[in-house]
């Protein structure tokens, strides 16, 4: 069984920054793609970031380009979303999701879709306030 556990999240004013972690557990994480989701209130899932499987491709929300940055850490089995330059509008709930099988090409387009990914985190609250 494949767990993904989201942490880092909370409160923050505009302008400031947070670091997400995602763990993940059960599987080789190596081999899988990460992402990080989020949704507030009364909205839709929405794609912001995520990471080919290497390491070597990283897609970005335009919402979010020049401000978060995706990593991730095979050796500790982690992801990571940095967020820096929080806007009001950043306030939301976060998953972290892994694809275990991840075509050898991919593009912002095909991890945009949540169908995409098969584990999903339980998700952390980031909260900006003004």
């Amino acid at each position: 069984q494949v767990q993904l556990v989201e942490s880092g999240g909370g409160l923050a004013q505009a302008g400031g920054s947070l670091r997400l972690s995602c763990v993940v557990s059960g599987r080789t994480f190596s081999g899988s793609a990460i992402a990080w989701f989020r949704q507030a209130p009364e909205k839709e899932r929405e794609f912001v970031a995520a990471i080919s499987r290497t390491g070597d491709f990283t897609y970005y929300a335009d919402s979010v380009k020049g401000r978060f940055a995706i990593s991730r850490d095979d050796a500790k089995n982690s992801g990571y979303l940095q967020m820096n330059g929080l806007m009001l509008e950043d306030t939301a709930v976060y998953y972290c999701a892994a694809d275990t099988n991840p075509p050898s090409v991919s593009s912002r387009y095909y991890y945009s879709r949540p169908s995409v990914f098969e584990y999903w985190g339980q998700g952390t609250q980031v909260t900006v306030s003004s």
